[in-house]
């Protein structure tokens, strides 16, 4: 399988996406739009994946690929490959399927819990994961549920955490790709930025680490391997 993966900004983990990924044997070719303006052609991949980046969903002006993406995102779940955006990607996905994207209103760092709706319980990505679970967050932009979307999972900040779009389209709003490694490096790397945003957390990293990365891991790795089968 030979799939396309875009990357919205220099540093970019792929995480669990990358070890289902490399499991399967995929073929990855990497694009930077960030840096180039440069998207794949659909009919060369059998599978799409579209991570974050620091810029919100609707930053054409600095970021003049956005409305070509989210229209290719649309495109490629309406041709049944198996698309999955994460983050921004969600963000930029929902854009595409005619959802209302809202700016800075719905902030969530760190490990938080994220609940299934009853449509998950027979979705083949998230069906077999617990009512409510932690996992990684990092964004304070949030969307409404797309039109022809299945609403998957939510939270007490944003209401749409998941969806799905067609046979195998997937929007996480959720770092489900983030392991602890990945995080562990973020809150090196990004500091600041994390403090900013939730005082105090890098501090207590290791604490916050100790009662949810395991956990967050374990069901990180199931939703990438999931998805992957679907390609």
């Amino acid at each position: 399988m030979r799939v396309a993966i875009i990357e919205n900004t220099a540093v970019t983990h792929h995480g669990q996406v990358g070890v289902a990924l490399h499991e399967a044997g995929a073929r990855i070719d990497l694009w930077k739009p960030w840096r180039d303006n440069a998207l794949p052609d659909l009919g060369s991949y059998d599978a799409l994946v579209v991570f974050g980046g620091e810029q919100n969903a609707l930053a054409d002006a600095t970021h003049p690929y956005l409305p070509r993406l989210a229209r290719m995102m649309k495109d490629s779940a309406d041709m049944g490959i198996a698309t999955l955006g994460i983050c921004l990607g969600s963000q930029v996905f929902a854009r595409g399927l005619g959802a209302q994207n809202y700016i800075g209103t719905a902030g969530e760092y760190g490990w938080c819990q994220v609940s299934l709706t009853d449509q998950a319980r027979l979705d083949p990505v998230l069906g077999h994961l617990p009512g409510a679970f932690p996992i990684m967050q990092w964004h304070s932009d949030t969307f409404t549920l797309p039109p022809g979307a299945v609403h998957l999972a939510g939270s007490g900040k944003a209401k749409v955490q998941s969806y799905r779009y067609g046979r195998a389209g997937y929007g996480m709003q959720f770092h489900f790709e983030a392991n602890r490694a990945v995080v562990t490096d973020w809150a090196q790397e990004f500091a600041e930025a994390f403090e900013a945003s939730r005082p105090g957390w890098v501090g207590e990293f290791a604490a916050h680490a100790a009662k949810d990365a395991a956990t967050a891991d374990a069901h990180g790795l199931a939703i990438a391997r999931a998805w992957a089968k679907l390609i």
